[in-house]
């Protein structure tokens, strides 16, 4: 019975407005959204924040931010900080650039850099794990649209298109001529993450800026060149840290089950 009263008084996940405004209430100064999703699940204000929290936390800031009594002001793409604690001399955006900051995106939706090779299982369905923080509820990317990179340790020895999917692309290239050549692979994707997790058709606007923003964010993101101090312009694109396909963690436990039995069943002998 008592257990039962513990059960139910279990502590609930704060409102996503709440969790914005703890966060928000705790931070230096302003914010990117980008940001204040990463500290939501971090400084364990939610412990709930789905496959796409970034998206959430913009969508809740977009939507608040039509209403006059909202806590929340933006001061530029992307950056929120509270009212009661903007400064009088603080630059804010202009009334009509409170749309949800996922609709301001260039081409690139998704990326994923320098993932391992022996995390994924090539046979089979694809699978491509990533998250898009720790705490973050996990993203199959297998059916990714977009461009990839074959790394040799840091060295990009490879680019190519995946315009069918990108599990198969790279898979094709685990007994390809470029099989024994790359332990590594990035990726640069046109499908975003929905709200449940699961990709969205790749709409993109595809106006010369948008090309050229993203040609340059791509680059730049790839390349890392030491004098470029930004990402890229219009690049708004989220990324995703691997995981583990979890088939792997299960093969390696039974082959250290059946290890274990053979040397017992040795020293038995």
């Amino acid at each position: 019975m008592g257990g039962a009263r513990l059960a139910g008084a279990a502590k609930k996940d704060p409102a996503w407005a709440d969790a914005i405004q703890t966060v928000l209430n705790g931070a230096d100064g302003a914010l990117h959204y980008t940001e204040i999703a990463k500290r939501i699940s971090s400084q364990g204000v939610r412990q709930n924040v789905g496959a796409n929290p970034a998206a959430t936390v913009a969508a809740i800031l977009s939507k608040s931010l039509g209403d006059a009594e909202s806590p929340f002001q933006k001061l530029g793409r992307g950056e929120y900080i509270l009212k009661v604690r903007l400064s009088p001399e603080a630059p804010v955006a202009e009334a009509d650039d409170a749309s949800a900051e996922p609709s301001e995106t260039g081409a690139l939706r998704a990326f994923g850099m320098f993932w391992q090779r022996d995390q994924v299982i090539w046979a089979g369905k694809g699978k491509l794990f990533g998250v898009q923080q720790h705490g973050a509820s996990a993203v199959n990317f297998a059916e990714q649209l977009g461009v990839y990179l074959l790394h040799d340790r840091e060295r990009v020895i490879y680019v190519g298109r995946a315009s069918d999917t990108l599990f198969v692309r790279l898979k094709a290239h685990t007994v390809d001529r470029l099989g024994g050549r790359w332990d590594r692979f990035s990726w640069f994707g046109l499908r975003a993450v929905g709200d449940e997790g699961k990709l969205e058709d790749a709409s993109v606007p595809w106006s010369h800026n948008v090309v050229i923003d993203t040609l340059e964010a791509l680059l730049i993101e790839s390349l890392e060149p030491p004098l470029n101090r930004k990402r890229g312009d219009n690049f708004s694109g989220v990324e995703y840290l691997q995981v583990t396909d979890p088939e792997i963690e299960k093969q390696r436990n039974k082959a250290l089950v059946e290890r274990l039995l053979s040397k017992m069943e040795s020293r038995s002998e």
